[in-house]
């Protein structure tokens, strides 16, 4: 029998009991699924964190995904064609009260101020605006932050808005003497390192030194799938399952290929386009890494998406860990509820360690296959990505997942022509 203690962590039996009260006090079975507020997947920041033993042990692990993101950055390895947009300059609404009240010291000042009003800060709707962005509603919150939909008066499209205020991400801690300002500037980091299309894109960075509130600017996607935990009611066509797969297995296997994990893959943080495509969002919790050491020590996932081997204290893979949460998500998409899936944070756990996986007689065999191999308790023994694109039931008729040419791995073609053909 395995022991829980606060959120993710693995304790003996006996100790910590103000932990264990905790557990039971915050973990619903909604938050054991990842729930947040409003249920959002561009804000979805609820995590719970795994530590085994010290929690100093997981501070190493973030600090160095930071240098490994900030030493990319120096060297100009980011594969994106167009650099994230970098703005320094903040126009929002606490500025007009400011220059409102220095009406009774300049008529002049106020003349001006109220021209900024009128092209700064509404469109001709009298919509409220940030820099050039409209503001239309809200779309979602978190722990950290909201979301808001805003529209570009440049180019007229929609963006998602996540906004933070500085000061309480310096004040909220998330692990050992880690703040959850580390957790947004390393979303920051890495979303600035990628571009692929399956993975929802990084537009703008709007941070103004003499403001508290920070932005960033997203594309906005319209929707998602949601995944209640109903039964094979709310279950997917296998068509849509199998072409919402092979969308997140290309957007998962290109992280990993540029070395990061995203560790919290769940149907929350992807959302869908219009044209049925789906992109990965939310990287909160994700880390970088080096070559192939993708150890970690601290699992900051959602509870019923986690592996076995997360459950468990100790150290685990985190590309293991995501092909394991990607199985889980498919599992949702075919059955309509989660694999496993307890009263209590302590029974899912132990429900993901030790119960066998169970799979209706009349599912696909060639499904069947690809579910079992993804949920392989044996992380060593477990399907891995590249075999999951040449699967036969991934396959279909669309033939194998094709890798996809990522602009740094164009870069390095160009570069070998012009050295084979100078």
């Amino acid at each position: 029998m395995i022991s829980f203690c606060n959120c993710f962590g693995i304790i003996k039996k006996g100790k910590n009991e103000r932990a264990k009260q905790s557990v039971k006090k915050i973990f619903s079975r909604g938050l054991l699924r990842g729930e947040t507020e409003d249920d959002f997947s561009y804000s979805g920041e609820f995590t719970s964190n795994t530590t085994s033993g010290d929690e100093s042990d997981s501070q190493p692990r973030a600090n160095r995904s930071e240098e490994i993101l900030n030493l990319r950055a120096e060297k100009d390895m980011a594969c994106r064609r167009v650099p994230v947009k970098e703005t320094n300059k903040l126009v929002r609404e606490e500025v007009i009260h400011n220059c409102v009240d220095s009406f009774l010291f300049s008529f002049f000042f106020y003349v001006n101020c109220f021209i900024l009003i009128i092209l700064s800060f509404q469109d001709e709707d009298g919509n409220k605006m940030i820099n050039e962005y409209v503001r239309e509603y809200r779309i979602g919150s978190g722990s950290y932050g909201k979301v808001v939909l805003y529209r570009s008066i440049v180019d007229g499209k929609h963006y998602a808005i996540k906004s933070f205020h500085k000061s309480h991400l310096l004040k909220l801690r998330v692990a050992g003497s880690e703040t959850a300002m580390s957790d947004v500037l390393r979303e920051v980091l890495i979303m600035k390192m990628v571009e692929h299309p399956n993975i929802v894109n990084l537009i703008e960075v709007i941070d103004d030194p003499e403001s508290d509130c920070f932005y960033m600017v997203l594309e906005y996607v319209e929707g998602k799938w949601f995944c209640e935990g109903s039964g094979r009611g709310c279950a997917l066509v296998e068509d849509t399952v199998r072409k919402y797969l092979r969308d997140i297995v290309s957007g998962l296997r290109y992280l990993h290929d540029h070395n990061i994990i995203h560790l919290d893959i769940k149907p929350d943080n992807l959302l869908i386009t219009r044209e049925g495509k789906v992109k990965i969002g939310d990287f909160s919790v994700s880390q970088a890494f080096e070559d192939n050491n993708d150890i970690l020590y601290r699992s900051p996932g959602t509870p019923v998406f986690s592996a076995p081997e997360c459950c468990v204290g100790g150290t685990y893979h985190g590309k293991a860990s995501d092909t394991w949460a990607v199985g889980v998500t498919l599992y949702c998409m075919i059955m309509g509820e989660y694999p496993f899936l307890g009263k209590t944070l302590p029974d899912t756990y132990e429900k993901i360690v030790n119960n066998p996986l169970v799979l209706p007689d009349d599912i696909n065999p060639q499904l069947k296959n690809l579910i079992e191999g993804l949920l392989c308790k044996d992380p060593k023994a477990r399907m891995t990505l590249n075999e999951v694109a040449e699967h036969s039931w991934v396959i279909g008729d669309d033939g194998p997942i094709s890798e996809y040419l990522c602009w740094c791995k164009q870069k390095r073609l160009v570069v070998e022509q012009e050295q084979h053909h100078p």
